[in-house]
């Protein structure tokens, strides 16, 4: 029942993203209510958002191989950064046509209805898409996105301004979250309608995007996270909260299964295979699966392979993704217990905090064995803390926490790519098959089709942020 009503929940989020004011008042169902429902629109939306998060372009084909988690086994062009205008489309379109739209109307609904939670979740998601779109290009429509009546063409935002905007965005949430007016909600796919998960979902969130703006403004970073203190906000503080998306066998699995279920292209990335081992880590066997061929072991591929480079060392001497990942019902994970430690250990280390950031740095690796279930019962967790090369260092704070950080968000490529970017840690290298003169791509390129349909903003926003280029650093990106 479930798979089916996702299913049909995806759908209706599709077509109604596609709608028009010409549309909706010919095709009026006299025996449909006046004030539609707005649970299914939540569950299709989020569904939709979440499958392109997690999903093919966006994920495996682009920020998990700049985070050289992932690497490509065949059809290597991607691995060393070769795109078209057009390769970045889709996480603009399913933004701008489906999420921002569809949460609107959501927000619209729940207003309508007397019912704040619907407004506070709709805020909550809509602040997590505008993330995730801004992390990636950088200036982005932001004020005048999702209004298609009133504004055709967008303007673009700068990204400091989504950031601020956004934080503003998630304290309206957290103020609809607690009137809590009205008889619940349905349609909730992540937190099953718990408002008090929603609300540590937001404030963790607000803490991302302060250490996010850390660099460019600490005061404002500091700010937030006083303000998140002084209102006696909670974040996420156990992996059973942990805000994620389970999925459901086919035709609802996860978009890394399905891909696998038909193709053959990726394998886990020799730098990530290479740091584990030589870690003596518990998550590569979850990570990665062995090796088909025999001796049997975890091979990666080196990012920027050529073809050939690639198919001499083969298939089934390559280690493809874990058995975890490969799982139709694996969860796609928005942000984690483990996240929200480090980023708690990153404020204490920068003096945001009173918190004790080795301790707190400590509880995240422990979080993140949790997360996959390796428990202190199975798992070298104590030694492996307790050794050398993972052991805070109070004067590098960012290389600990960094490394550490990009090893717990495997899989999740946008928010790995983000913070190895930010934080400069693990210090990664282009291969030299690659096309960018040794450099790593530092945002998406942004799509073909705002140059012709809304020209004038983009150029006004290449012209203030820079170049189009995969190379332009964006304004969150200091170092």
């Amino acid at each position: 029942m479930k798979n089916k009503k996702l299913y049909i929940l995806a759908i209706l989020a599709i077509a109604f993203s596609s709608c028009n004011k010409e549309l909706d008042e010919v095709n009026i169902n006299p025996n449909a209510p006046e004030i539609p429902v707005p649970d299914y629109l939540l569950t299709g939306t989020t569904k939709a958002t979440v499958d392109a998060y997690w999903g093919v372009t966006n994920n495996m084909n682009s920020s998990l191989l700049f985070a050289q988690h992932w690497a490509k086994v065949q059809y290597t062009e991607e691995d060393r950064f070769i795109y078209s205008n057009s390769s970045f489309t889709s996480l603009w379109s399913t933004g701008y046509a489906q999420s921002i739209p569809g949460y609107n109307k959501i927000i619209e609904l729940g207003d309508a209805q007397g019912n704040s939670v619907y407004r506070g979740v709709a805020l909550v998601l809509r602040s997590w898409t505008f993330l995730l779109l801004t992390d990636a290009y950088g200036d982005i429509p932001y004020t005048q996105a999702g209004k298609i009546k009133q504004f055709i063409t967008p303007v673009y935002d700068k990204q400091k301004d989504v950031y601020y905007g956004v934080l503003e965005d998630l304290k309206s949430a957290l103020t609809a979250l607690n009137l809590k007016s009205g008889n619940g909600i349905a349609g909730d796919i992540i937190y099953k309608g718990n408002t008090e998960n929603w609300k540590k979902f937001a404030n963790s969130l607000r803490l991302r995007i302060a250490l996010r703006i850390a660099d460019k403004d600490p005061a404002k970073a500091k700010q937030v996270i006083d303000e998140i203190k002084a209102e006696g906000g909670l974040y996420i503080s156990a992996n059973s909260e942990n805000a994620k998306l389970d999925y459901d066998v086919s035709p609802q699995q996860n978009p890394v299964a399905a891909s696998f279920e038909t193709r053959n292209d990726y394998r886990i990335s020799k730098t990530i295979v290479d740091r584990l081992t030589a870690l003596g880590d518990a998550r590569l066997p979850v990570y990665a699966s062995k090796t088909e061929k025999e001796p049997q072991g975890y091979v990666g591929i080196p990012n920027g392979s050529t073809n050939s480079e690639a198919s001499a060392i083969g298939l089934a001497n390559s280690s493809k993704p874990g058995a975890y990942f490969l799982d139709p019902k694996a969860p796609a994970v928005i942000l984690s217990y483990a996240e929200v430690l480090f980023d708690r250990a990153e404020a204490a280390a920068r003096g945001f905090t009173t918190e004790n950031a080795q301790d707190l740095y400590k509880q995240a690796i422990t979080a993140s064995y949790a997360q996959y279930g390796l428990n202190n019962l199975n798992s070298n967790i104590e030694t492996y803390l307790n050794s050398t090369a993972v052991q805070y260092d109070a004067t590098n704070y960012k290389k600990s926490i960094g490394e550490q950080k990009w090893i717990a968000l495997f899989g999740q490529g946008l928010e790995a790519w983000a913070e190895q970017r930010r934080l400069d840690y693990p210090q990664l290298k282009a291969s030299v098959n690659t096309v960018l003169n040794g450099k790593i791509p530092v945002r998406f390129i942004y799509p073909g089709t705002e140059q012709s349909l809304n020209g004038q903003n983009y150029k006004n926003a290449v012209s203030s942020q820079g170049a189009d280029l995969l190379t332009t650093k964006l304004w969150f990106d200091v170092f």
